[in-house]
């Protein structure tokens, strides 16, 4: 597939950027979790930066995005500063989240980007809320929704759509569909699980299956999606097929997976693809592409550097923005 002439050339390089960050950062996020600097759970999203990337390059800054756990990502693609990323991984009160969300909880409300959350399936009724607020104050805004196939068997799944559809909301419900919720593989824990994308019939909402691996195929897929929802037309289903590279979280080994699927998968790296992509249609040059991953490598050493030399919070920041005046 040729490269769309709409798309520019420093698009395009900045879009590499984004992938190639993401994906440092997630490595980096490995390295410090094993030297014990960043605690509790953490899932990466190496593999699936295509989508994040992609879905984000087409959004309006008074587009709100809510998503899963796995949210580094996206924060990242929206424009989130990594250090303050990392900081918040570490704990620090310098993060995002002044320390008390961790890799869980990313939030920047003046990127309108609403949270990472923990509870599976949990940020589907409130990506509702904010589309029915942003149809309300007519801010012509869209939420995008992110959540993984393990979402699908949830409750808050079925009634989010159910309203959404009723009072033909700006919303687009995006499943990451990475084959497993957890360790589980989704075929044997979802009914419908070669009809993802179908799931919002119910509802009367349209939806369509996407190559999660290839970042034009997701800008094009989405870019459909969001000319039918900020018209007026209601919500809108999109299943991305995915692979996440590592396991469920940083502990989880995932040797439940065979050897032929992840090499499979492995072929197919978002990143590699869109590389051979540039060069092969001349878009970019070997030499222009090195010195993005090593711009981006210094971006996460100083986003570390950063991290570490941060204070943690103070013990009084404990009772504070507990309650919203």
């Amino acid at each position: 597939m040729k490269l769309k002439e709409k798309i520019s050339k420093a698009q395009l390089l900045e879009m590499y950027r984004q992938m190639v960050l993401i994906r440092e950062f997630e490595n980096e996020c490995y390295r410090q979790y094993m030297q014990k600097n960043v605690k509790g759970f953490l899932h990466v999203y190496s593999g699936e930066e295509a989508i994040a990337v992609g879905v984000m390059s087409l959004l309006e800054p008074q587009d709100y995005i809510v998503t899963h756990y796995r949210d580094h990502g996206h924060a990242i693609a929206r424009g989130l500063d990594t250090k303050a990323l990392m900081a918040e991984l570490f704990g620090k009160a310098t993060g995002v989240s002044k320390g008390k969300g961790g890799s869980m909880h990313l939030f920047d409300v003046k990127k309108r980007f609403m949270g990472g959350y923990a509870i599976v399936g949990g940020q589907l009724p409130i990506a509702v809320g904010l589309a029915m607020a942003s149809k309300e104050k007519g801010e012509n805004g869209l939420t995008i929704c992110f959540f993984g196939d393990g979402a699908m068997q949830e409750g808050e799944f079925h009634e989010s759509l159910n309203l959404a559809s009723i009072w033909k909301l700006p919303v687009i419900f995006y499943c990451e569909n990475n084959l497993y919720g957890m360790g589980a593989s989704v075929s044997e824990t979802y009914a419908g699980h070669d009809q993802i994308y179908k799931a919002g019939e119910p509802y009367k909402i349209p939806g369509v299956r996407v190559d999660g691996m290839n970042l034009f195929e997701v800008r094009r897929t989405t870019a459909e999606a969001v000319k039918h929802v900020r018209g007026g037309e209601g919500p809108m289903l999109i299943e991305a097929q995915t692979y996440r590279y590592r396991g469920h979280s940083i502990s989880d080994p995932a040797g439940y997976r065979p050897k032929d699927e992840v090499e499979f998968w492995m072929t197919r790296d978002p990143i590699i693809l869109l590389k051979k992509q540039l060069l092969s249609e001349g878009t970019a040059t070997e030499e222009e592409l090195k010195s993005i991953v090593k711009a981006a490598e210094e971006e996460i050493v100083a986003a570390v550097k950063f991290a570490t030399e941060s204070p943690f919070p103070e013990p009084a920041a404990l009772h504070q923005e507990v309650y919203s005046h």
